[in-house]
């Protein structure tokens, strides 16, 4: 059996509990996908934490199956840049659906990618489809749903340090794995840019779903 030690959780008040619920929601409401960066520097501490937050993600049986690649150097933004954009502009001429092109107007995306070297981070989320131990391996239990939770932290961490980020998915990803020279158990799982917001930055007008659009409420009967 594991060794248990004793965890001391927060003792709030219900006042505060729901004043601080709203105060992150109308902090995480502000998050937007940004596509214009500025290249003033991000000290690799700032983006260390922000890993180490994601990090703290719970897993399947605590198997914690990511890896998180962070890229300063502006060598390598410059080969991954070039590789998306090949998978890119075949995506944008023939690859994706005529309804996929559609959906994306509002966005005004294309086949180019400057924000891949004009960010000056670039961290690659990869997931451990099994853990590696010389010639061993082990598996790993939800994968998927671990690394995704693992990105949300992540994406709230670089929100709470005042940056900018894009969820990044060229599809295939495999060009990440040859160029970041990854072992074969780990898979790209998402590219994101991180940055200061450039000056003047622009962004779709959307509008998010609603709570009754996102949400079901099943509560006791009076």
């Amino acid at each position: 059996m594991s060794n248990y030690i004793n965890y001391n959780p927060f003792r709030l008040k219900k006042d505060e509990v729901v004043k601080r619920s709203k105060a992150f929601y109308d902090f995480m409401n502000k998050r937007r996908s940004l596509r214009e960066f500025s290249d003033r520097p991000i000290p690799k501490e700032v983006i260390e934490n922000i890993i180490l937050t994601a990090a703290s993600a719970p897993s399947g049986a605590h198997k914690q199956p990511w890896k998180f690649c962070a890229i300063s150097d502006p060598l390598i933004k410059a080969r991954i840049r070039q590789a998306a954009e090949e998978e890119e502009f075949t995506n944008y001429h023939g690859r994706m659906s005529e309804e996929w092109m559609k959906d994306l107007e509002v966005f005004e995306t294309n086949w180019k990618k400057p924000f891949l070297e004009h960010a000056p981070w670039l961290i690659v989320v990869f997931k451990e489809t099994y853990q590696l131990d010389g010639d061993e391996k082990y598996k790993n239990y939800y994968v998927n749903e671990s690394v995704g939770i693992a990105t949300g932290f992540l994406l709230a961490a670089i929100q709470n340090a005042g940056l900018a980020s894009l969820t990044h998915t060229p599809s295939p990803m495999g060009f990440l794995q040859k160029i970041l020279k990854r072992p074969p158990n780990e898979k790209p799982f998402l590219l994101i840019p991180v940055g200061f917001p450039s000056d003047h930055p622009k962004v779709p007008d959307l509008e998010r779903k609603k709570l009754e659009d996102v949400a079901c409420f099943y509560l006791p009967s009076e």
